[in-house]
């Protein structure tokens, strides 16, 4: 399958819209990134786009980024370090079941909407917005074929 037919056009739109409303309860950034296939761990792959599309940057270290694998049905959830520090043990792997759930069921846009949901509400929780807060990083889901 390729990237783009992950998501419909209206199915992005959503998650974008759902990024955007999360962020605007906490000083915290989400990131979407889709890609076909990886040749390592979603994991590993993760780790290397979380410095690669700059969200190891964010001042309080609160940046959260979902990676999907395309054609390989891979998923991982990674967080940077502020937010690690405060979340509970097994909130990343919470997150990561919700989506898998939806995924298996099909409903991939479902499955990232509420993960997307469930580390805002997280993020809101820890790190909650405040009005010198700016938008470090796009909203935009990053994709590599």
């Amino acid at each position: 399958m390729e990237v783009e037919q992950f998501l419909t056009n209206q199915e992005e739109q959503e998650i974008i819209e759902v990024i955007k409303e999360a962020e605007r309860n906490t000083s915290g950034e989400i990131r979407v990134h889709l890609e076909k296939s990886l040749d390592r761990e979603p994991i590993a792959r993760a780790q290397e786009l979380f410095y690669l599309l700059g969200m190891d940057k964010t001042a309080d270290k609160n940046g959260v980024l979902f990676y999907v694998a395309v054609d390989d049905h891979k998923f991982a959830i990674i967080g940077d370090e502020g937010i690690d520090k405060v979340v509970p043990d097994n909130f990343w792997e919470s997150i990561k079941d919700e989506v898998i759930n939806e995924f298996v069921k099909g409903n991939s846009k479902d499955g990232l909407v509420k993960g997307i949901r469930h580390a805002g509400d997280k993020l809101k929780e820890y790190f909650p917005y405040n009005n010198k807060d700016n938008n470090e990083l796009s909203d935009e889901i990053s994709k590599h074929h």
